[in-house]
């Protein structure tokens, strides 16, 4: 599992902002930035729709006062799930970031298998990464909702 001070790898993510959508390696994508990213097992599930996405979408302009360039939320999803979830929540201040097949999900090591429930998921967590290398990392025990929470992270920073 990638820990603070770990690099993030060069694996393609598809990313989805304002409308434009764009596949690139994810080291590039974070390179000379200040990135909040999280992550959750799925668009459109309850904990995930209720209260994780909603709350970086709410506390978005609290990031960027604290220096954020990006927030970034992950989930193994193909990128027509992630922007319909994206605009259902009004989450037009986050890239949302579209692994469909898992391949960042599993260089990280944060991956789950479901089984029948859904197959690969991630795992959920939160992490803040500063020119492409991880400075802090919460992951989240399986079923709790406690430390990668929008709250947790802006503590860190």
């Amino acid at each position: 599992m990638i820990r603070t001070g770990d690099s993030i790898p060069a694996v393609n993510i598809t990313a989805l902002t304002a409308g434009e959508q764009e596949t690139l390696p994810a080291s590039e994508l974070f390179a000379g930035k200040k990135v909040v990213l999280f992550a959750l097992p799925g668009a459109f599930t309850p904990t995930c729709s209720n209260t994780h996405l909603p709350g970086y979408v709410v506390k978005a302009d609290e990031f960027r006062a604290k220096g954020v360039d990006m927030i970034a939320c992950l989930s193994v999803n193909d990128s027509f799930v992630m922007r319909a979830w994206g605009q259902s929540q009004n989450a037009e201040a986050l890239t949302l970031l579209a692994d469909g097949g898992g391949a960042l999900t599993q260089a990280l090591g944060l991956g789950v298998d479901t089984a029948d429930f859904g197959g690969l998921r991630s795992r959920r967590y939160a992490m803040i990464i500063e020119d492409g290398v991880v400075t802090a990392l919460n992951v989240e025990e399986p079923k709790k909702f406690e430390v990668s929470d929008a709250d947790s992270l802006l503590a860190l920073l």
